[in-house]
């Protein structure tokens, strides 16, 4: 059985590590290339970076930040935000990330996604999605883009769908809704995304308790769990994660 991925994720303004409520109302978090150090030595299983303000200020993902982490850290390293071109992703690859994170410029030209795919391989491109209820009764979810400050008439499970058949090598979802809230992971979306695509979904957005990832993973039958404040402000460890995860027999790396 395949184990289960601990992700610590660096939402990324000016430098610095931030966090907020359904991405507004930020507030510091510490230095990106400390934590990510941190997480690398605890045993977290890969590190996904986030420039949030990139797409909306139109400004390119930050290379020289994305270079000092990358060297102090020794696991898989995800980097999206503001990444428009498959040259992008070709920079941010030789400056130390593993695998880059498409969203709105993959849904502005989806084209993209298969470029990138063909460029690089399945394994480097990431479809970022966030992911927001169309109603509070249906079951359905829209994409947003712009850091979620703009929705779309995109389905996100066909969306998902879409960006498997081009190429993407795993779907980071995030949802919209539940961002931040530490409420507990849109358990409902993660298993409607899962369930229509064959490449590993990550589930974002939400996490609050020890059982909101295990929850996910069980019944959101998601590959990989992000989560951020209750890593960023010590709520849990990596250490306590993985142990309460294998107590509940979720295979997972050992730290």
């Amino acid at each position: 059985m395949l184990t289960k991925r601990i992700i610590p994720c660096l939402d990324v303004k000016d430098n610095r590590v931030v966090k907020g409520i359904n991405f507004l109302n930020l507030r510091d978090a510490g230095d990106p290339v400390e934590l990510g150090a941190r997480y690398s030595d605890q045993g977290a299983d890969e590190l996904v970076f986030l420039d949030i303000t990139a797409t909306i200020r139109s400004k390119k993902t930050i290379v020289e930040l994305v270079e000092r982490v990358a060297e102090r850290i020794f696991i898989p390293f995800t980097v999206g935000g503001g990444i428009r071109t498959a040259d992008e992703i070709g920079l941010l690859l030789r400056s130390g990330a593993d695998k880059c994170s498409l969203n709105t410029a993959a849904v502005e030209n989806p084209d993209l996604i298969r470029e990138s795919a063909e460029r690089f391989g399945n394994q480097c491109v990431v479809l970022a999605i966030d992911a927001r209820r169309k109603s509070r009764q249906g079951g359905q979810w829209i994409v947003t883009v712009k850091a979620g400050s703009e929705p779309t008439e995109i389905d996100a499970v066909q969306w998902a769908q879409q960006a498997q058949a081009l190429g993407a090598g795993e779907i980071l979802l995030t949802s919209m809704d539940a961002d931040g809230t530490q409420a507990g992971y849109d358990i409902e979306l993660t298993r409607a995304v899962a369930e229509a695509v064959d490449i590993p979904v990550i589930a974002s957005g939400g996490a609050g308790t020890l059982e909101s990832l295990l929850h996910v993973l069980q019944e959101g039958k998601a590959s990989a769990v992000l989560a951020a404040s209750i890593f960023h402000y010590g709520t849990y460890s990596i250490a306590e994660t993985k142990d309460f995860l294998r107590q509940h027999n979720i295979p997972v790396r050992m730290v």
